[in-house]
């Protein structure tokens, strides 16, 4: 970690992940979610959702060809796998695994092709953000899926 609350780490390659400071204010908590200035998406975010995941479940795979995730938990405790399968990455077949909470607030970005799976590790539900640089087209959706088992991507949830 750097001063700037940069990590340091050798992700795949496009990923970015952002340590996030929560504010501590007389009645509650305050936090950042995104800001333009922290350099990390140099376009608009033209959609956002909010996701409540059922105690102990499992989402996974998930791939998107052109747009790129920011997922940023809000509650709860979930584990986020992403896998490197691009051909052209100089990262392909770089595993990264992150546990993300409120207690330690992170954006993660997670670029397009990258596969990611979700898991929520509360028996509780959980809950993120996760906005993009593509709104969804429901004529023609960029959601590419495996089931959680797959033998193409070497982890198991």
């Amino acid at each position: 970690m750097t001063p700037d609350w940069e990590v340091r780490r050798d992700l795949i390659d496009g990923v970015v992940v952002r340590e996030v400071r929560n504010v501590v204010t007389h009645n509650g908590i305050t936090t950042e979610l995104f800001r333009r200035d922290w350099g990390i998406a140099d376009y608009e975010i033209p959609q956002m959702i909010h996701v409540a995941l059922r105690g102990d479940a499992v989402s996974a795979w998930h791939m998107h060809e052109k747009k790129t995730d920011h997922i940023f938990v809000v509650g709860g405790h979930i584990k986020v796998v992403l896998y490197d399968d691009r051909d052209d990455s100089r990262t392909r077949g770089q595993l990264d695994v992150f546990n993300l909470s409120p207690a330690r607030p992170q954006l993660l970005v997670v670029p397009p092709s990258v596969w990611h799976g979700v898991q929520n590790l509360s028996n509780e539900v959980s809950a993120f953000v996760n906005y993009f640089d593509l709104e969804y087209d429901y004529e023609d959706p960029d959601d590419w899926r495996l089931p959680p088992d797959t033998t193409e991507i070497p982890y198991r949830f």
